[in-house]
């Protein structure tokens, strides 16, 4: 048998820098329920988003920040759901089985953060927000957007790459990056949401979804209705709104659109 290759050494540059997830509480939430993220032809926005605070960078050095998505497993999955009435309400208990072996793999792609590459200082003294990353299921997707097979499980990776300002910094690609894997953050891709539990806990929880929690639950998107079920956790009661990329971007175009895009999704289109 061939030895096990040496790990590599890391630059100091990157070896000191770790992460830390925002919004776990609420990404531990959607993976008790088995997080699902709309995939569309056009492309659809992740949410939760995937934000981060980053520690131990070199304040004065280069970064490149990119996420990837690579399968959780070989397989291809399908809802089951079970429905049984009771007065006024209907309980859905639901569960992702095994369909069959993987659809062939999707082009491998990766999203660079627009702000990179930018100083060390930079990255630390904020929430790094990938807000602008969009999910698509189109195989010919032409704008860049991660492409993913619906009713396919994904986890999300997140690298922090050092830029080397070496000439020959090509030789050492492999000690200049840190990768950083939260599993709390893998989802199933899907093109209209399949428990009904992840779209409420959706609506309780995102700042474009004010219509909606505002509103008689009647009035909320048909088979996504609350019944006998609690429409949230305490946390979600009681969660701030998380910042929204109008906040973070101050673009009235891009709360346009994000409001758009959930209305879309909570009507299951």
């Amino acid at each position: 048998a061939a030895a096990a290759k040496a790990p590599v050494k890391k630059n100091p540059k990157v070896a000191n820098v770790s992460v830390q997830l925002e919004m776990k509480a609420l990404w531990d939430e959607f993976n008790q329920l088995g997080t699902e993220m709309i995939v569309t032809k056009a492309g659809r926005r992740m949410f939760p988003t995937f934000q981060v605070k980053i520690f131990g960078m070199d304040p004065m050095a280069d970064y490149m920040l990119l996420m990837d998505f690579v399968p959780v497993d070989d397989k291809r999955y399908r809802q089951v759901t079970n429905t049984w009435p009771v007065p006024r309400y209907a309980f859905h208990s639901s569960s992702w089985l095994v369909a069959g072996k993987a659809d062939p793999a999707t082009p491998g792609r990766v999203h660079y953060h627009p702000d990179s590459p930018a100083k060390g200082a930079q990255w630390m003294k904020q929430i790094v927000s990938f807000d602008k990353l969009k999910l698509t299921n189109n195989l010919l997707d032409d704008n860049g957007h991660i492409i993913l097979n619906s009713m396919h499980r994904y986890q999300p990776r997140f690298h922090v790459v050092y830029v080397d300002p070496r000439k020959d910094s090509e030789k050492y690609a492999e000690e200049n990056f840190k990768t950083f894997v939260f599993e709390e953050t893998r989802f199933t891709a899907v093109t209209a949401y399949q428990n009904h539990r992840i779209t409420q806990l959706k609506i309780a929880s995102n700042p474009f979804a004010k219509g909606f929690r505002d509103c008689d639950p009647e009035d909320w998107p048909r088979n996504h209705r609350p019944g006998a079920l609690p429409l949230m956790s305490a946390f979600a009661r009681s969660r701030n709104p998380v910042s929204s990329p109008a906040h973070q971007n101050g673009t009235e175009k891009d709360a346009a659109e994000s409001r758009r895009e959930f209305e879309r999704e909570a009507g299951g289109t």
